[in-house]
C-alpha cells in the first residue's frame, strides 16, 4: 500500500494531495525529513487521481479513525475541486469528520473565495496562522504572492467562520515570543476563531 497518499497520525487518516504549495515556510517539515506520522515518504512521484485515492480508501478500515485530514506535503487547496469531491465521497461512504490543514491562501489559489464551497461538508478549518503581524509573516513563511498574503489569509478565516462548524488559527511552537503568542490569540478571537500551538516536529 502506497502510505504517501493516505497515512496515518495519532487517530486520524491523512490524505496527501499534492506536494505543491505556495509558500516555503523556514520551519516547514518539507526541510528536514520526508515523513510525518505513520507514513512512508510523503513526496509524490505524480499526484494520485480521485479514484486512486478512493481506492485507498477502500484498503483500510475507516470506522477505527476519528477524522479524515487533507493534510501532506503540499496545500490541499491547490487541488481544490478534487478535495471537494473526496471529501463529499467520504461524508456518504464513512460518515467522518473532515478537517482540511491550510496555509489559509486557498483564495489566492483558486482566485476566488473558496469558503462558501466548504458548507455541509467540511466541519473544521486548521489555518497556519503562523505569525500576528504582516512583516513577520513575510519573514516566517515567504508566500509566493507577496504582499497582501497575510490579509488575504484573515479573510480567508473570517470567511470559514460562516460556514464551517470549527475555524482554528495555529502557530508553532518556539517560533515566537509568548507576547507573539498573546497577539495571536487575540487576532483568533476577533475573527471567531480557536487558537492552538501546534508543537515544532
Amino acid at each position: 500500500m502506497d502510505n504517501s497518499i493516505l497515512y496515518e497520525v495519532h487517530n486520524g487518516i491523512y490524505v496527501n494531495l499534492t506536494n505543491r504549495c505556495p509558500c516555503a515556510c523556514v520551519f516547514c517539515l518539507r526541510n528536514t525529513t520526508d515523513k510525518v506520522g505513520r507514513s512512508d515518504r510523503l513526496w509524490l512521484t505524480k499526484e494520485p487521481s480521485v479514484e486512486e485515492i478512493k481506492a485507498e480508501f477502500a484498503c483500510r478500515d475507516i470506522a477505527k479513525y476519528e477524522e479524515v485530514v487533507f493534510c501532506g506535503f503540499g496545500e490541499p487547496t491547490e487541488r481544490l475541486s478534487d478535495l471537494l469531491e473526496i471529501a463529499a465521497f467520504v461524508k456518504k461512504t464513512y460518515g467522518k469528520p473532515i478537517r482540511i490543514n491550510t496555509n489559509g491562501l486557498g483564495d489566492l489559489v483558486n482566485g476566488r473565495s473558496i469558503a462558501p464551497e466548504f458548507a455541509g461538508l467540511i466541519d473544521v478549518v486548521s489555518i497556519s496562522l503562523n505569525t500576528p503581524s504582516e512583516a513577520r509573516y513575510m519573514e516566517q513563511v515567504r508566500p509566493r504572492f507577496g504582499a497582501g498574503s497575510y490579509q488575504a489569509l484573515l479573510s480567508f478565516a473570517k470567511q470559514c467562520t460562516e460556514y464551517v462548524p470549527k475555524v482554528v488559527l495555529t502557530t508553532v511552537a518556539t517560533t515566537l515570543t509568548k507576547e507573539e503568542e498573546q497577539e495571536c490569540a487575540e487576532i483568533a478571537k476577533q475573527i471567531g476563531a480557536s487558537y492552538r500551538i501546534r508543537p515544532f516536529e
